[in-house]
């Protein structure tokens, strides 16, 4: 599975959804919702330092690795 984010869990937390979080990270609603749904392949930097500022956390709250069962 590899590398799981629980982006939805962070914004159910802060009672935020997916509109006002795009428009504080000025990212795209679009690309919030690939990344929210474990599409996305990469992230940069600075969009998670966004998304971390916004939410109020760090990114091991956001990221998480999830080995694969063997």
């Amino acid at each position: 599975m590899g590398i799981v984010v629980n982006l939805d869990v962070m914004m159910a937390k802060r009672k935020m959804n997916l509109t006002e979080l795009a428009g504080e990270v000025d990212i795209t609603l679009a690309n919030l919702s690939i990344l929210k749904n474990n599409k996305a392949k990469a992230v940069r930097f600075s969009t998670l330092e966004a998304i971390c500022k916004a939410l109020g956390c760090q990114p091991g709250d956001i990221l998480e690795y999830v080995p694969d069962e063997v």
